[in-house]
């Protein structure tokens, strides 16, 4: 999830720089919304590590 936000981010970079601001805004939102969920998740799954390790210990 974190490649495919990667993706749209250098995607973003280069349709604004050649002036597809439509796509560059779309990519970026895109970009931002991956990126918040792998966040997320990446939080939730630390978590339940710690309390697994909890609970085995």
């Amino acid at each position: 999830m974190l490649k495919w936000a990667l993706i749209f981010f250098i995607v973003s970079l280069v349709a604004g720089a050649l002036g597809f601001t439509g796509i560059a805004s779309g990519a970026r939102r895109i970009a931002q919304l991956l990126f918040a969920l792998f966040l997320i998740i990446a939080v939730v799954v630390v978590v339940i590590a710690f309390a697994i390790g909890q609970a085995v210990f």
